[in-house]
Parts: C-alpha cells; structure tokens; sequence
C-alpha cells in the first residue's frame, strides 16, 4: 500500500506489544472464539448479501480493503491524493492483487450497486470515489467481530477503546490492509483453503462449514459440520448448486471434506488438515489487526490521520 509511514507507525512499541500469529494459533480456546467471530460475519453477510459479496472471494477482499484504505488516507488538500478509478487500478496492480482489467471491473460493480459512490467534482477516470456509509458501517461490524475475538484471547479491552474512538477507524484500517497485503500466510494459503478462496462467496462458505463445528471435536480427524444438504447450502449461500458441488468434490478428493453417509445427504464433515488451515489463515489475519491496533491505539493521546499513499 506504498511506503509512507503514518503516525501509528511511528509510535508502535509504546505500551504493549501486539500478539504473533503462533501465540493466537496456540491459545487452547482459540476454536471457540473463531467459531463466535465466523459466526458474526454470517451475520453481517444475512444483512447484507449484496454488500458481503465485495469480500465474496480473497481478491475482492483485498481489493475492498486496498479501496478502503486509499480512501481514509486521502489528502483533502491534495486532489492528486483522491481515490478514483485510474489510481485504484495502479495500486491493485502495484501490489499484484489483480489485473487493471479486474479492478476496474470492481470499482464499476461498487457504483453500480452503491457500495461506493461518486464524490462532488470531477468526471470519468478523474471523478473522485468514496465508499457509502452504508459499506463504513459493515465494515466497522467486521473490525468488530476480530477486536472481540483478539480480547477473549488476552483478556484486553480492544473493543472497548475502538468503541471509544470511532474515528480511529480510518487510522486503523489503513495499517490492516497493509498488513494483509504483506501477510504470506493471507496471501498464500495451503491448497484447501486456496481452492475456496477462488469460489463466489467462498470466504462465507468455509465460515459456515466452521461455524457449524463443535470447538470440542476440533481434534478430530474428521470433524462434523452443521451441512448436511449440498442443495440447502448452495440457495442460502445464493450460489448455483452444480459450481458448489464442482468445488466441494474437488475438496473431497483431497480427503479435505467427506460425508458420513450418503454423499451430499448426510453431514458433512471437514479434515483436521483443513481446520488446521482455516485456523492459521484466521491466526495470520488477528495478528495483522492486533498490530494495527496497538500501533494506532498504544497511547492516549489522540493521532492524527495518516499521509496518503
């Protein structure tokens, strides 16, 4: 996201020190709090499906997030600093999330359903965009759910402080989106993982099948979901059922997912090699926002926005 350095940059170390990928991995209870966090993202994406679908696979994702993060580092005395269309299409190729051809499809899919929005001034490629409020307000419940979960790790008060300081999201998201871009385990995931990432709503398709596990059988070879009807899944997740069923065979002959009795009409269950993966990913993504966290959050004295990219 470029190598300007923000003001949490500069005061990160002051206070505590943010929490690894392998100290949140190790915490024994860490199944139960993921299941809770997955839990809250089924939420927003029932509110919302429409604008869930801008995270519905890891490079919207990201692209979401490098769209958010250029526009809370925006330059409001420099127009050259906005965030429009020709500059998204630079910096999502400058950190090879997609093709300028990907990303301009993006950005014209967001005005269309409003999640993003033209600003006054300005026309065509140099038009500047904003993100609705709307999209700041689901966004805000997904920085949420991980705050929560990074507390019941460590006991912290997180959520409590970003409650406190709202406005501080626009600081903090930033460094998030950095951090993902940077994350290899985010960015490279192990194969199972890696071939849901590429499916339409495939992030909210592995929180379902996680959501639905008891943390208690999460050692288990074989780990019990809440699925049991491939067709019921598939209308719920607003996915064709045949691309759903293409997948998931695919998963199941690398002995990543199985049923317990029939195939497709019976519960489905998930490897322990898969959870594991689902896990580290969860863990990598928790550390880059607790890092964002204690940089932006390590003093009480308010911080200003950061530069622009």
């Amino acid at each position: 996201m470029g190598n300007a350095i923000s003001p949490c940059e500069l005061i990160q170390g002051i206070g505590r020190s943010s929490l690894n990928p392998q100290d949140i991995a190790g915490h024994p209870a860490l199944h139960r709090y993921v299941q809770e966090q997955s839990q809250s993202l089924i939420r927003i994406y029932e509110e919302s499906p429409r604008l869930a679908s801008v995270f519905a696979t890891q490079q919207r994702w990201l692209l979401g997030h490098v769209g958010l993060a250029m526009h809370f580092r925006r330059d409001p005395n420099d127009r050259r600093k906005d965030l429009t269309v020709s500059r998204f299409i630079e910096v999502v190729h400058k950190n090879a999330v997609a093709s300028r051809n990907t990303a301009d499809a993006f950005i014209k899919e967001m005005l269309h359903y409003n999640i993003a929005e033209y600003v006054a001034g300005g026309d065509g490629r140099t038009h500047p965009l904003q993100p609705t409020a709307a999209t700041i307000e689901r966004f805000t419940g997904w920085v949420t759910a991980h705050l929560r979960t990074l507390d019941h790790i460590d006991g912290g008060n997180r959520l409590a402080r970003f409650l406190e300081r709202p406005d501080m999201l626009a600081t903090l998201q930033p460094l998030v989106a950095d951090g993902l871009l940077a994350s290899k385990p985010v960015r490279e995931p192990n194969q199972t993982f890696s071939l849901f990432i590429w499916l339409n709503n495939g992030g909210i398709v592995m929180d379902w099948l996680m959501s639905g596990i008891n943390p208690d059988h999460a050692e288990l070879e074989r780990i019990p979901t809440g699925v049991v009807s491939i067709g019921d899944f598939a209308k719920w997740l607003k996915l064709s059922r045949t691309h759903l069923s293409r997948k998931l065979r695919t998963a199941e002959e690398l002995g990543s997912i199985g049923w317990l009795g029939q195939r497709g009409n019976s519960v489905m269950w998930v490897s322990h090699g898969f959870y594991e993966e689902y896990m580290i990913v969860q863990a990598a993504k928790l550390a880059v926002v607790d890092s964002a966290f204690a940089a932006c959050f390590s003093t009480d004295r308010r911080v200003p926005s950061p530069p622009s990219l």
